[in-house]
């Protein structure tokens, strides 16, 4: 019978150790064991216990010292590095031009609101009012909701029945009966938040005081251009340069516009389409004034020039506020436009402006 030292493998050396062969993407030759300083011999295997397990590695033998441990790559999630294919994009809207708007429908409601204000000013001229109230009302509606976005509740029926109140006394009444609309207006804003108590009550009722400010009580003003025997031709020059501020200020921003103007508050804005702006206000308004009028020449400049200062600080204005509540439109009933707020910020401080210049360039 043969003796189990006999079946016994045989041993390494006791001074050093055969690592199992490592085969990265570039092996490097074998260069045979490497010495272990006390290291000590493997223990034979049992008889029929099989192949033994392969023993752990030192430390020290993981890796050769003249052959520096790879960098391991950074693991990355495929969601990270998948790129959306380009026909999983979302498609950019055909008819939208670079202010953001679907062109053909801007045009096809500007013209629409044209026709209907200019019908009403040439057919029957109280029929203006009519226009001009609907507007402020859906106006005095739309930013009263849209305030609401920054947690202010300013008091709706008192702004909607003193809106009401201010254009009536406007027609019948004049400026005076604008002035002492708005400040009952405002008395009724004050005390009809009363009922709601104490909590917030400076917020809510300064915000009913600037949308009776902002809409009606400036709309007024297009009321008073209104009354004179002339006022068709007041409220005609006093639109038509804002529409031209409108136009020319698109058209030479669009061509030439390099220069944002304000890009914190309205990125699309240009000083070069500023200049489109005053140079379309200024032939329209010379025009109408010198032709309708019999003014001077420079009325028709300086006319021109503030209404496109004022009618581009009323867009500016409103596109602060909307910015500030977090909203792009004040409304959606306009297709291209947004609200009628959107299409009245720049006329309601202007209407203001052309009043008081009006009286001075053609006094009634």
């Amino acid at each position: 019978m043969t003796s189990p030292s006999a079946r016994r493998p045989e041993q390494p050396d006791p001074g050093t150790v055969r690592l199992p062969p490592v085969q990265p993407e570039h092996a490097p030759d074998d260069t045979g064991p490497i010495p272990i300083v006390g290291a000590r011999p493997a223990p034979p295997p049992l008889p029929g216990a099989g192949t033994p397990p392969t023993p752990p590695r030192p430390a020290a033998a993981r890796q050769a010292p003249s052959e520096p441990a790879p960098a391991a790559a950074p693991e990355q999630s495929p969601e990270l590095t998948e790129e959306l294919p380009v026909t999983e994009q979302p498609p950019a809207a055909p008819s939208s031009g670079r202010a953001g708007r679907n062109l053909g429908a801007a045009i096809g409601v500007g013209l629409g609101l044209g026709a209907i204000i200019v019908a009403s000013l040439l057919v029957y001229r109280p029929a203006f009012l009519v226009v001009v109230l609907a507007a402020v009302l859906v106006g005095v509606v739309e930013l009263t909701r849209a305030v609401q976005a920054g947690d202010f509740r300013p008091p709706l029926v008192p702004v909607v029945v003193g809106a009401v109140a201010m254009i009536a006394l406007a027609w019948t009444r004049g400026s005076t009966g604008l002035v002492v609309g708005f400040l009952l207006t405002v008395l009724a804003v004050v005390l009809w938040r009363l009922a709601d108590g104490p909590g917030d009550y400076l917020r809510d009722a300064a915000s009913g005081v600037l949308v009776a400010l902002y809409v009606p009580f400036l709309a007024g003003f297009a009321v008073l251009l209104l009354v004179p025997d002339d006022g068709v031709a007041r409220v005609l020059v006093f639109i038509a340069t804002v529409v031209c501020n409108d136009v020319g200020g698109y058209a030479a921003g669009v061509l030439f516009g390099k220069h944002p103007m304000a890009p914190r508050i309205s990125p699309k804005k240009s000083w070069e389409g500023m200049a489109g702006s005053i140079v379309a206000c200024v032939l329209c308004a010379s025009l109408i004034l010198v032709l309708t009028f019999h003014a001077a020449w420079w009325a028709g400049l300086v006319f021109g020039t503030a209404m496109a200062v004022s009618a581009t600080i009323g867009d500016l204005g409103e596109s602060l506020i909307k910015r500030d509540l977090g909203i792009k439109d004040m409304g959606h009933l306009l297709p291209g436009h947004g609200g009628i707020m959107d299409r009245l910020d720049s006329l309601l401080p202007s209407a203001a402006l052309a009043y008081l210049l009006l009286s001075v360039f053609a006094p009634v």
